[in-house]
């Protein structure tokens, strides 16, 4: 494709963007998977579309689906159609962007990361020279947003109606009052694929905004329980238990510690103590959790599933050799109290958090290395990609469903090689957490996808005051142990504690 030269250019010399290109080395095996197929027809139909109404697309896709291969196969096959010509890739986190890359040159496509020179000055411009063997650019919403008038100039010249704008990991650009980054970076993706011929938006986390703002979000209303909600209804959904039958993914088996907590102060005479499986008072649920966490004698909570977590690994690890498993912690202290516990039982542990300048580097080591165990609080979440990880154990207070999900489908991941010598449906990955009441219902459905409510839709005057703008999203009930659940988690008596098998 020819650039374009447009009009009133300043005359001083112009200097192209830094990037890097990851070097194509396309691999002939891949095969798109059944959900990917849909999503290549899908986008072939938007696009024999006349005008722009159905330009956006949105995908709910479980972890481990391939929502990165799949949106390249989709482009590449839009290209080989003459339908498209370039893509642009938003990321949240620059970590990302490396396998998007990697992705990309699997497929013999070219995709450079986009960046300004710094010798651009004020009022220049620039000309779109020097990436024409791009395919793509790639770019973080925060560094878009920097760089939004040059970046938005530069996409004018790229030909956009013939452009495919992605939206990765598309929940973030939510409008959240507890995240004020989500409403920038929704505008700033908003106004960068304005011009666009395509937008696809990626995620496998339920929304976690009361008004999602991203373009992609097809808002529906539906009648649930004999109300009128408003939800957001993706083009294609695929679940974890479609991924699960075809074995693209592992299924997850949960081992779940009870006990009894204590909540007497010392150098009071009466115990008081509380079931932790069993508790229904949110306050108390809350504090039972907080204890049964720390690692406070032999005997505490924290310590069993630690232990009897290492034992999972070692049976693991009789047919899967390299495999691993992953500690979520509460924070610095207690992550580094779990490392030297681990290590003590002499296994090899990393140990990675948001403060240390090295992690990064770190996590990228331990995807590929020997360590037994990797201990984080907040690293390993969307897009921490390491199929070696068999089991985890869930240590945090932090129980919202999205966290608790994206923490333990770290271990749903497939590798080439495991998967060629493992029947379907695969050999399970392993959760052990607490028995809080909130984490063990999100162990029923932890492989189902779930529509988000946005708000409840008012029916009358009196209503439309009351709902007002101060909804904050779903409730989430607490569930009895003694529900029905029983097919799915056994619970004994919470007296030792003892360790619950399914």
């Amino acid at each position: 494709m020819e650039w374009l030269e447009r009009p009133n250019f300043q005359s001083r010399p112009i200097v192209p963007p830094s990037f890097e290109l990851c070097k194509p080395n396309p691999d002939e095996t891949i095969r798109p998977r059944v959900w990917q197929h849909q999503l290549i027809q899908l986008l072939r139909r938007r696009l024999s579309q006349p005008d722009t109404s159905g330009r956006d697309v949105l995908v709910h896709a479980g972890p481990g689906a391939g929502k990165t291969l799949g949106a390249l196969l989709a482009f590449r096959s839009m290209r080989s159609e003459q339908r498209l010509d370039r893509f642009l890739v938003f990321c949240h986190r620059t970590s990302i962007l490396k396998q998007w890359q990697l992705a990309a040159g699997r497929l013999g496509l070219t995709l450079a990361e986009w960046s300004p020179s710094p010798e651009l000055e004020s009022g220049d411009r620039w000309t779109g020279q020097g990436l024409g063997d791009a395919d793509g650019w790639l770019v973080t919403y925060q560094g878009a947003g920097r760089q939004l008038e040059g970046l938005g100039e530069a996409l004018r010249l790229w030909c956009p109606e013939r452009l495919l704008a992605i939206a990765d990991e598309a929940h973030h650009l939510g409008v959240d009052p507890e995240e004020p980054e989500g409403p920038i970076w929704g505008r700033t993706f908003l106004e960068l694929s304005e011009g666009s011929r395509l937008r696809l938006g990626l995620t496998g986390t339920p929304f976690r905004a009361d008004n999602l703002a991203f373009c992609a979000a097809r808002k529906v209303q539906v009648e649930s329980e004999g109300e009128l909600v408003e939800q957001i209804s993706p083009d294609l959904c695929v679940e974890p238990r479609e991924l699960i039958a075809a074995g693209d993914v592992r299924p997850l088996e949960f081992r779940f510690q009870d006990g009894w907590v204590e909540h007497s102060r010392e150098g009071l005479p009466d115990r008081d103590v509380s079931p932790l499986s069993a508790e229904q008072r949110e306050s108390w649920r809350a504090r039972n959790l907080r204890r049964a966490i720390r690692l406070s004698d032999s005997s505490s909570i924290a310590l069993q599933l630690l232990l009897r977590a290492r034992k999972q690994l070692e049976k693991v690890r009789e047919r899967h050799r390299e495999a691993a498993g992953l500690v979520i912690a509460r924070d610095i202290d207690h992550a580094r109290s779990i490392t030297r516990l681990l290590e003590e039982e002499g296994d090899r542990v990393d140990l990675v958090h948001s403060q240390d300048p090295d992690a990064s580097r770190r996590l990228g080591a331990f995807q590929k290395g020997n360590a037994d165990w990797l201990v984080s609080i907040d690293m390993c979440a969307e897009g921490f990609d390491a199929p070696r990880l068999r089991v985890v154990a869930y240590l945090t207070t932090v129980v919202t469903r999205s966290r608790f999900l994206q923490g333990i489908t770290r271990a749903v991941r497939m590798s080439g090689d495991r998967a060629s010598v493992e029947a379907v449906p695969r050999e399970p990955s392993f959760v052990f957490a607490p028995a809080d009441p909130l984490l063990m219902s999100y162990a029923r459905t932890w492989s189902w996808s779930e529509p988000y409510r946005i708000r409840s839709l008012p029916t009358t005057e009196d209503d439309a005051t009351e709902t007002g703008g101060n909804w904050r999203g779903p409730s989430l009930p607490l569930e009895a142990v003694g529900d029905g659940a029983g097919a799915v988690i056994q619970m004994r008596t919470p007296e030792l504690p003892s360790f619950l098998q399914r």
